[in-house]
């Protein structure tokens, strides 16, 4: 479960263009075992239309908190394997602040949409405009005029080191994670030289779909100033880009990103 501001902070710091929101690098995402029930049985039961359009944003789920955060996805998502109305994670029921009694799990969707404390369930047959779709959690800015609502998170890599981290001289083991919201990682390339060639970094199991996928290599470090870069590829056929347009709200930031590490 990802926040869709994650790697925000890096529009400002490599873009030099200020998006609003939480400097994020890449700490905003966690990864657990969810348990639950599917989506799709609770709208069969409630007997949803089979003529409902499903690429629309047109099933609505709102929490019990009280400002009633709500957001929809399409009845296409919420049908998919992995749409959960989920009451347990890693093997233990949810604690109130994760969402007890149940919490919407949506694999591979911008965090907004796992809504927690799931009180009412809404279909409907057009697109459900509220402020999560018309305000925020929308694309905005000159390369996106018609404010397109988030839906899928984007395809990182990230380093297990702290920012600007400090190594000794020598053999190092630099590890890290790669994730795709849509499928598994197939590939995990690595620069010592900001990109100039690109070396291959071993994957490690469990290698599961839209979930952390570890990798790692063996790098011999020298005393100086570095910058570590990491790509990854889907088996979807999707790769890191080596740019994006800047958006007012700082979302989808997916360029890798020079990691600094100084070496003693």
């Amino acid at each position: 479960m990802e926040c869709a501001g994650n790697g925000r902070g890096f529009f400002k710091e490599f873009m030099g263009r200020v998006a609003s929101g939480t400097q994020w690098r890449l700490g905003a995402i966690g990864v657990a075992e969810w348990s639950g029930v599917p989506l799709a049985a609770v709208l069969d039961l409630a007997r949803v239309k089979r003529d409902t359009p499903r690429d629309v944003l047109n099933v609505l789920i709102e929490g019990l908190d009280s400002v009633k955060v709500n957001r929809p996805i399409s009845l296409e998502k919420a049908l998919e394997d992995g749409t959960l109305l989920a009451y347990a994670m890693n093997g233990q029921p949810l604690l109130p602040d994760h969402g007890f009694p149940a919490r919407a799990i949506v694999p591979g969707w911008v965090g907004i949409n796992n809504i927690k404390w799931v009180g009412r369930i809404e279909v409907r047959d057009h697109s459900i405009d509220v402020p999560t779709t018309t305000t925020t959690y929308v694309l905005e800015g000159p390369d996106y005029p018609t404010k397109a609502p988030l839906r899928l998170q984007t395809l990182k890599a990230a380093i297990a080191l702290p920012w600007g981290a400090t190594l000794a001289a020598g053999r190092q083991a630099v590890s890290g994670f790669a994730w795709s919201p849509v499928g598994r990682i197939s590939r995990v390339d690595y620069s010592l030289d900001r990109g100039a060639t690109w070396r291959p970094a071993p994957l490690r199991e469990p290698n599961l779909p839209r979930a952390w996928a570890r990798w790692d290599f063996e790098w011999d470090a020298r005393p100086g100033e570095h910058v570590i870069l990491t790509r990854a590829t889907d088996d979807q056929g999707n790769t890191q880009p080596a740019s994006i347009p800047w958006n007012r709200q700082g979302y989808g930031y997916n360029v890798p990103v020079p990691h600094p590490v100084k070496v003693t």
